[in-house]
């Protein structure tokens, strides 16, 4: 069954801080919260995402981790998000056996979207929507159209994410899209409650 999600927040290098961050996304009802720290020591992200589940728990806010299952573990998050080049989903699946885990995957083509039902996760991420400069070696981008015709096609949960902000959103929302992750849209700004509340205010403006 498919999930409206509508704004999925990633947290990289936050110039607002992680938990400011976190703090807002928690108040604006954010649906997921993933923290991604890619190349950091695993100690920083450990105590990173401890702070960060600290501050989800017991909300409506599903905290993610990006890649490192062991963290995802030790702080007991809600679950964890893969990309194409890391870990088997499948195998991951049967280390973390406990009920109600949310697994997601990066997708960057109509085949790898489909590709993903067979390692069953939850939801995928469909992206890059647009260039961005948030990954190395990031894939090409697939652009609007491509997008939401994958995920229109796709049976579980899917996400747009890649090079989205406020400027962009509207015509993705014109497309159909209803989920979308963002990154620089909230980590680059000083006040993440504003930027927060624009996307959202964009996201349901553009509903109806």
């Amino acid at each position: 069954m498919k999930e409206s999600v509508g704004l999925y927040l990633i947290l990289t290098d936050p110039v607002a801080g992680y938990a400011a961050c976190a703090k807002a996304a928690v108040k604006a009802g954010v649906r997921y919260l993933q923290l991604r720290m890619k190349d950091a020591p695993r100690q920083d992200v450990l105590t990173t995402a401890r702070e960060l589940r600290a501050i989800t728990q017991s909300s409506d806010t599903r905290f993610i981790i990006n890649d490192d299952l062991s963290v995802a573990m030790e702080v007991d998050a809600d679950g964890l998000h893969l990309g194409q080049e890391d870990q088997s989903l499948t195998k991951a699946r049967d280390t973390w056996n406990t009920p109600g885990k949310i697994f997601g995957l990066s997708t960057h083509s109509s085949r790898q979207a489909l590709d993903a039902l067979n390692t069953g996760p939850d939801y995928i991420g469909v992206g890059p929507v647009f260039s961005t400069p948030t990954k190395l070696n990031a894939d090409s981008p697939l652009g609007i159209t491509q997008t939401a015709q994958i995920m229109e096609s796709s049976p579980i949960t899917a996400v747009a994410i890649g090079g989205i902000d406020s400027d962009n959103l509207p015509a993705l929302r014109d497309a159909g899209i209803h989920n979308f992750c963002v990154v620089r849209a909230v980590n680059h700004a000083e006040n993440p409650a504003e930027a927060i509340h624009r996307l959202q205010n964009i996201c349901e403006g553009h509903r109806f």
